[in-house]
């Protein structure tokens, strides 16, 4: 017999537990949220990859077919909010446009959603009927993790719960979250790497992580990220380094190849931001066949993200140019 899963009905949590709902699906098992079908994981590993580009001489080829490639949602994220392309169609597009066989979602296109598991269960159907497997959500507006006011601090750890719960329901590994806040760097830091253990804890009983990516201020320091990771050493607690995010503010840049160097040891998975290509192919503000060096040097191997981000080419050209350029650095589609 299926299970199906319990509807998360926010006023009528309020009723049991006052100001924070959420925190009800503590209680809700995790047999409860996954269904009986067969995983396609297993038959994902077997799916063939697209056949080899011409290598370009300024970018050698690096060890065949080490890493796969993803697609993050937000690379279309002009055709979403256009109205073009639809939540339900970003698993499809993923497969049939880019021949990827993997995605990574964005909370903002389906945020009404989160305990909403009829719609949660098309995502998931319409991902298995196109051989996509989903790796993660990356949430944000959800209330900042290294918040100094108590009060609001607790209630962005508890607004996170249900995107746990609904990436597990999903089958992703993950959520990705951020971890601001205004304060002093020390005690910023300490408390995202509290707020990320206590997510953790809660992910723990759904298999699902918490990752955090290198977005803006403090936390595209590297050095100030790795130091997060350090203090919440938690298996469950990661990173998702970015290669474009290093903008930490007040008109300065981080040095990306540092940055990513120092996020590697703890990452769950990586985002390829692409923002122009020239003739060639090459993306002009990333060196990458030195960027992945850093990401196979570390002894990743997972999963490597499109995050398309310029304005031209257009989304579909620009993702496809990415896909080409990390499938020159050793990536397969597929």
């Amino acid at each position: 017999m299926r299970l199906r899963p319990l509807r998360c009905d926010p006023d009528a949590l309020k009723v049991v537990l006052g100001t924070e709902p959420f925190v009800a699906l503590l209680h809700i098992s995790h047999a409860a949220l996954m269904s009986n079908e067969p995983t396609r994981r297993d038959l994902l590993a077997g799916a063939s990859s697209l056949s080899a580009l011409a290598l370009s001489p300024a970018l050698p080829l690096l060890d065949d077919s080490w890493f796969r490639i993803s697609l993050a949602q937000w690379s279309l994220h002009r055709a979403l909010r256009g109205g073009k392309l639809d939540n339900l169609d970003f698993a499809k597009v993923t497969r049939e446009r880019f021949g990827l066989a993997a995605c990574e979602y964005v909370n903002a296109f389906f945020k009404d959603k989160a305990c909403d598991f009829d719609y949660l269960g098309e995502m998931k159907k319409r991902a298995a009927d196109n051989g996509v497997e989903s790796l993660l959500i990356m949430v944000d507006g959800e209330g900042q993790l290294g918040d100094t006011n108590a009060d609001a601090r607790k209630r962005a750890i508890h607004n996170h719960y249900r995107w746990v719960v609904a990436a597990s329901f999903l089958g992703c590994h993950s959520i990705r979250v951020n971890a601001g806040g205004s304060g002093g760097r020390d005690e910023v830091q300490r408390l995202a790497a509290d707020s990320l253990n206590k997510i953790a804890q809660f992910g723990e009983q759904y298999d699902c992580s918490v990752i955090v990516e290198n977005h803006g201020g403090a936390s595209s320091d590297g050095e100030w990220l790795a130091g997060v990771m350090k203090l919440a050493d938690n298996s469950r607690v990661g990173t998702l380094p970015d290669f474009g995010n290093f903008n930490i503010g007040g008109g300065k840049m981080y040095d990306r190849y540092k940055g990513v160097t120092e996020l590697m040891p703890y990452a769950k998975a990586v985002s390829a931001k692409s923002h122009e290509f020239d003739a060639d192919g090459n993306e002009t503000k990333t060196d990458y066949a030195r960027m992945m060096r850093i990401v196979q040097q570390a002894g990743y191997r997972g999963w490597v993200g499109i995050e398309w981000e310029g304005g031209k080419p257009d989304e579909f050209r620009g993702i496809e140019l990415t896909r080409d350029l990390l499938v020159r650095c050793g990536g397969r589609a597929g």
